[in-house]
């Protein structure tokens, strides 16, 4: 048996047993592909904010967050989110997962973040992720995508291989390079879609389904600190799950003193940023983490981490992108290759791509086999006639 034949039946073995989970998560890619900017855009428009003309007074932290807390008393307010731009409504994140808009200037609580719409990006997640999976079920789910992503990532490499033709001619590389959008039908359609579509997708098919393991498994991700000489970083086990009313998260300390001064310091740090995010810590003595991003969201080149002394306002660490080790910077580019976001828009758009022409190699490939296995069922079935005929 030559190596293109057991390439192949192994590249098609492998897209029968997974194509089902490997079109669930390109399709729910496709629908992820602009998620935080589409969750900006509503937000502003829900909070219909006009932008000042001149410079006025903008809302305190401690305001924001007192607005926030006096809404929803009986859930904490986990994090607050400020956005540079003058129409971005600032955000708080609830104990009960929800977010909450608030006026940046006047500090007034104006209601859910687009509520229905963060509903579909979490089920999209949570279909990409973990295939719906709730409970004991999401890890198993977690399980089945990775593997499904390891072998699609199996199908793009040996994609590649089976792709080059047999006998070079301008008709066959035209026939597995161009798509034929209109005239071509049947078999013929699936064929050249399959294969040109595969072909001028199958880089960033690979980067992004290649990028996707440091997410599913723990050896990919340490993998990326390995290959820069560094040791993995060391993590405790996870503390099993609480049942009940003490599962609840515990309440972060409001009466944060001088956090309207720690924040103004954030803002220093950075004077290009373009959100800060502080996470409230369980005790007044915890020091301040604030997130600064100077970017779109997603790209960690622009992304910084201030932490600060709570009493004192003294900077304990700034860890810009370009300070941290070899092996983060690795992990955090492969974190956001799966996105595409480390390359901005441009970089979301060409994964979005992607995944549509990954759930349409699917599409196309179970097209392809179906009409193998009933080609060979015909043949199964006249085999004995021409045999009783000669």
């Amino acid at each position: 048996m030559r190596l293109r034949t057991v390439f192949f039946w192994c590249h098609l073995t492998a897209g029968l047993f997974a194509g089902v989970v490997i079109f669930i998560m390109s399709m729910t890619g496709v629908m992820l592909t602009y998620e935080k900017q589409m969750l900006a855009w509503s937000d502003r428009r829900a909070a219909a904010i006009e932008a000042p003309i001149e410079p006025v007074r903008r809302a305190t932290p401690t305001e924001l967050l007192v607005a926030a807390q006096a809404a929803y008393p009986p859930s904490p307010v986990i994090s607050l989110t400020r956005r540079s731009g003058g129409a971005d409504p600032d955000l708080a994140l609830l104990g009960t997962g929800e977010t909450m808009l608030l006026n940046p200037y006047t500090g007034a609580l104006i209601g859910p973040a687009s509520p229905r719409l963060r509903r579909v990006f979490r089920m999209a997640t949570d279909w990409h992720r973990y295939l719906a999976g709730k409970g004991e079920y999401r890890a198993l789910g977690k399980a089945l995508t990775g593997a499904a992503n390891l072998a699609f990532l199996f199908i793009v490499l040996s994609g590649l291989y089976l792709w080059f033709p047999r006998r070079w001619s301008i008709a066959t590389l035209t026939a597995v390079t161009v798509p034929h959008f209109g005239h071509a039908t049947g078999k013929a359609r699936d064929f050249n879609w399959h294969n040109a579509l595969g072909f001028w997708g199958a880089i960033p098919l690979a980067i992004v389904v290649a990028s996707a393991t440091v997410i599913s498994y723990q050896w990919a991700s340490d993998l990326a600190y390995r290959i820069t000489g560094e040791n993995p970083p060391t993590r405790s086990a996870p503390a099993p799950a609480a049942r009940g009313p003490s599962a609840a998260m515990p309440a972060p300390v409001m009466g944060l003193d001088r956090l309207d001064a720690l924040w103004a310091r954030a803002e220093q740090q950075q004077s290009s940023w373009r959100a800060i995010t502080l996470r409230l810590p369980a005790s007044s003595g915890a020091p301040l983490v604030f997130t600064i991003d100077g970017g779109w969201a997603g790209e960690p080149h622009k992304r910084g981490t201030l932490t600060l002394a709570p009493t004192t306002g003294a900077m304990i660490t700034w860890e810009p992108f370009s300070e941290l080790s070899a092996g983060r910077r690795l992990r955090s580019f492969l974190r956001f290759a799966h996105t595409g976001e480390v390359a901005g828009l441009l970089g979301q758009t060409i994964a979005g791509i992607a995944s549509a022409i990954g759930g349409l190699m699917v599409a196309t490939g179970f097209a392809l086999s179906w009409r193998r296995f009933i080609a060979w069922r015909r043949r199964r079935r006249t085999a004995p006639v021409l045999e009783r005929a000669a």
